[in-house]
């Protein structure tokens, strides 16, 4: 089986929802529908030369687009008319939408009814289905990532993960969207999953029990006096579950905090106002985030609100390449404002800012409407944002690395500030010190085993250095690395 490395960011579902690693923007009262208007020709003059040029070019643009529109006709005449089987005027016109979209760039593209309400189900948290967050590559249904704490999760599967059949049943080549149903179902139910994965001989297959699954945007911990959030997605709920967890770490630790680690790995993002929002919390002035559309008007720019629930505690955000979009943009501010140190590897890359637009029992078209830049004007579209530093999660190189540079027809990285940012001075010493990947004897990596995870333990370390308190070197207490003895010698006598 052969798997190409392009994919398409437009249409990812989570095993009930239609989601995906964008920034949503809901306009609400957006047209409900297209108009067009016809203009009636004036007789040339002298005087009006220069209109008549333009009109000519109106006229000639009008005349080419009715010439399309007719080649639509025809082509859509001959599938209703000739496929193998009957297709509804609905789905080829879904279709046609779709593909009008979804060619323009890896994340704009048409939604039906469903899978509008889908996504409307996504942001608030709560949803059926395994947890699971997959997307179409070329025929192939990729796992994006596996939500914390459900089935998915629980049952080790992985990003980058394919999902080749169902219930025994090859689903290699069908629609998305029917791969997406058949993983849905009733609470309680079984579902066996077959998949392929990277340096693994054979296909795996594992049996999950599906659940309604409620999304846990905010997780939390307390190492000693240092605590940890981690955020899974941004949703409607995400900031105040944040402030939630902030507070409640804060009193766990009777209210002196030393530091506080960010974790933003493998967080898809979401809604633009909950990245700006968290951002709030932890810069007390200054610029946020900025956007910039096709038309001036519509460019915006978001500051902070004046406050810092954590009263300027030292930070660490982590990031991986499943860092993306709204979770690029906390991680870009903080780091541009020195708010924070940032550690793990190079992020995403999505730079783009997506309107959802609701056509009243029609669905809704997801169209990338602006680029966002961060504090310093830089745009991070298909480059990412690189950690002050760099800590890879394994020794083992990726089997993939898929990140916004890798789709196909993405949109241009331009307007930013294209200035080498200068390196920072404000780093711990420390910083200097971490290893760039585990030794050779750590222990293999435990999603459910905070020990075994490197970069979360070198946080912890570079946090507890920036308060100023013990940062133990998470390595010291590992035994020591084994080595084969050497053979015996001819010499050396064996007993049996």
């Amino acid at each position: 089986m052969k798997f190409r490395t392009a994919l398409m960011l437009g249409a990812v579902f989570l095993a009930g929802a239609a989601t995906g690693p964008e920034i949503l923007r809901l306009a609400r009262n957006a047209p409900t529908a297209l108009t067009s208007s016809a203009h009636a020709q004036t007789p040339a003059t002298p005087d009006t030369a220069a209109d008549t040029a333009g009109t000519a070019a109106a006229d000639k643009s009008h005349a080419e687009t009715y010439r399309l529109l007719t080649l639509f006709g025809t082509v859509f005449d001959r599938v209703r008319a000739d496929y193998v089987e009957p297709v509804s005027d609905r789905d080829l016109i879904s279709n046609a939408l779709n593909g009008m979209l979804s060619g323009l760039d890896p994340h704009s593209s048409y939604m039906t009814e469903k899978q509008y309400a889908e996504m409307q189900v996504q942001t608030t948290g709560k949803f059926g289905g395994l947890g699971l967050e997959v997307q179409g590559e070329d025929g192939h249904v990729r796992v994006v990532s596996p939500v914390d704490g459900t089935p998915a999760w629980r049952a080790g599967i992985k990003p980058d993960d394919y999902i080749v059949a169902i219930d025994g049943h090859n689903i290699d080549g069908s629609p998305l969207n029917d791969s997406v149903e058949k993983m849905r179902g009733k609470p309680g139910t079984k579902i066996t999953l077959t998949i392929v994965r990277a340096k693994t001989p054979k296909p795996i297959t594992m049996t999950l029990t599906r659940e309604i699954i409620h999304i846990e945007v905010v997780r939390s911990a307390l190492y000693g006096k240092t605590g940890y959030i981690r955020l899974t997605q941004f949703d409607e709920e995400t900031s105040s579950q944040m402030n939630k967890a902030y507070e409640s770490l804060s009193r766990q630790a009777g209210g002196k905090l030393e530091g506080l680690v960010l974790d933003l790995r493998n967080d898809p993002g979401g809604l633009l106002n909950q990245a700006i929002a968290v951002s709030s919390a932890f810069i007390r002035q200054g610029e946020i985030v900025s956007t910039r559309a096709r038309h001036p008007k519509d460019s915006q720019r978001w500051d902070a609100n004046g406050s810092d629930i954590t009263g300027g505690m030292p930070i660490v955000v982590l990031i991986n390449g499943g860092t993306a979009s709204a979770a690029e943009i906390v991680s870009g501010a903080l780091q541009d404002h020195h708010r924070a140190v940032v550690l793990g590897t190079k992020s995403f890359g999505k730079g783009s800012v997506q309107t959802v637009t609701p056509i009243p029992g029609n669905g809704a078209v997801r169209l990338t409407t602006a680029r966002y830049y961060t504090p310093s004007g830089r745009s991070i579209q298909a480059l990412g944002i690189v950690p002050d530093v760099v800590v890879k999660e394994t020794r083992e190189s990726p089997a993939f690395s898929i990140r916004e540079a890798d789709l196909a027809h993405i949109i241009r990285n331009e307007g930013g500030n294209k200035t080498e940012a200068a390196p920072r001075t404000d780093l711990p010493p420390l910083a200097k010190n971490i290893p760039d990947q585990p030794p050779a004897n750590w222990p293999e990596f435990d999603r459910t085993k905070p020990d075994t995870d490197f970069q979360l333990q070198e946080g912890l370390r570079l946090v507890r250095s920036m308060a100023g308190a013990p940062a133990p070197d998470p390595v010291a207490s590992l035994p020591p690395v084994t080595t084969p003895q050497p053979s015996q010698t001819k010499n050396e006598t064996s007993h049996h």
